[in-house]
C-alpha cells in the first residue's frame, strides 16, 4: 500500500490504513476528517458531501472507525475520494458510557502525540488500533487499557518511564519513591522533594501494563488501579505540558452497589510533582 511519503512517480492519489480521530463541519455539507494513518502519519482532509443523507461514505468517516482510505493531494487539505470500512469499532463503544470515554482519551491523546502532519507514525497507529480492538472486544478492563495505551505511548515517544531501576542514577530497584519530572522510580539518593511513594503493588501494575503482561495487570487491587492512573495521568501531563481533557470523563471506579455503598471514598493519590 502506498503511503503519503512514498508515492510512486509523484503521483496525486494515494492509498492507507488509518483510524478517524475527529471530524469538524466544513460548510454546508462538507467534514474536514482528521485521520491517523498507517504510513503518513496524521493527516487531515476533507470529505466532500458527507453531511447529506446521499453520501456514499458519509457513515465510514466516523471517530473510531479503523478504514482503508484513498486520498487525491491538495495544497492546504487532502481529498477524500474512496473509503472502505476495515474495523466499524465506534459501533461496539457508543453503547457503553465507560468504554466510549476512554475511547475518546485513546483518540485526542493520539491526535497530541501525533502533532506534526505527514510525519511517520506508525507505532504509534499500531498501538491506537490495538487498544481499539481490546476495547471493542473487552479483552481488559477499559481503564487498563487505557494507562496501558498511554504508557506506551508516552514509552514511544521516547519517555518510556522507569519502574524498578532509579530514572536519574540507574541504581537497580525496585525504589519506594516516584518522580514524574525525574522520569519514575527514584532511589533515596536521588530522590526529590515532593516525590510520590505510592504502594510496591502499584509500581508492579504500571511495570506490568508497559510490558503487556495483563495477567499481572488484570489481578491488581482497586486501589493499586487508582494510584497508579492518578500517576500515569500526572506523568503524560509533565510530558505532553497540559492534560488529556477527555481523561476527566472517564470512571475510573466501577458503580458500588448495596448498603454499603456511600461509604469508603476514594483516597487521594499522593503527589507525583
Amino acid at each position: 500500500m502506498a503511503s503519503r511519503g512514498s508515492s510512486i512517480g509523484g503521483a496525486k492519489s494515494y492509498r492507507d490504513e488509518a483510524v478517524v480521530l475527529r471530524t469538524t463541519k466544513l460548510g454546508e455539507a462538507d467534514r474536514i476528517v482528521t485521520l491517523l494513518t498507517r504510513h503518513g502519519g496524521r493527516v487531515r482532509a476533507v470529505a466532500k458531501g458527507v453531511r447529506r443523507t446521499s453520501s456514499r461514505f458519509g457513515a465510514r468517516l466516523e471517530p473510531f472507525t479503523c478504514i482503508d482510505v484513498q486520498l487525491h493531494r491538495g495544497r492546504q487539505l487532502d481529498t477524500v475520494t474512496q473509503v472502505e470500512v476495515i474495523a466499524p469499532y465506534g459501533q461496539a463503544l457508543a453503547g457503553d458510557y465507560g468504554l466510549y470515554t476512554v475511547g475518546h482519551a485513546l483518540l485526542e491523546t493520539a491526535e497530541r502525540f501525533t502533532e506534526v502532519e505527514g510525519e511517520s507514525a506508525t507505532q504509534q497507529y499500531l498501538l491506537l488500533v490495538g487498544a481499539l480492538r481490546a476495547l471493542a472486544r473487552r479483552e481488559h478492563d477499559a481503564p487498563l487499557v487505557l494507562d496501558a495505551f498511554l504508557l506506551r505511548s508516552l514509552a514511544v515517544a521516547g519517555y518510556a518511564a522507569s519502574f524498578v531501576d532509579c530514572a536519574r542514577c540507574g541504581a537497580g530497584g525496585p525504589h519506594p519513591a516516584f518522580n514524574v519530572a525525574a522520569g519514575g522510580a527514584v532511589c533515596s539518593s536521588c530522590r526529590p522533594p515532593g516525590s510520590a511513594a505510592p504502594a510496591p503493588e502499584t509500581v508492579r501494575l504500571l511495570a506490568a501494563l508497559l510490558s503487556g503482561d495483563w495477567g499481572s495487570a488484570e489481578g491488581a487491587e482497586e486501589r493499586c488501579r487508582r494510584e497508579g492512573s492518578g500517576l500515569v495521568a500526572a506523568f503524560l501531563q509533565w510530558h505532553l505540558e497540559r492534560g488529556i481533557r477527555s481523561l476527566r470523563h472517564v470512571e475510573r471506579t466501577p458503580p458500588r452497589t448495596g448498603p454499603d455503598a456511600d461509604l469508603g471514598a476514594e483516597q487521594p493519590v499522593p503527589s507525583a510533582g
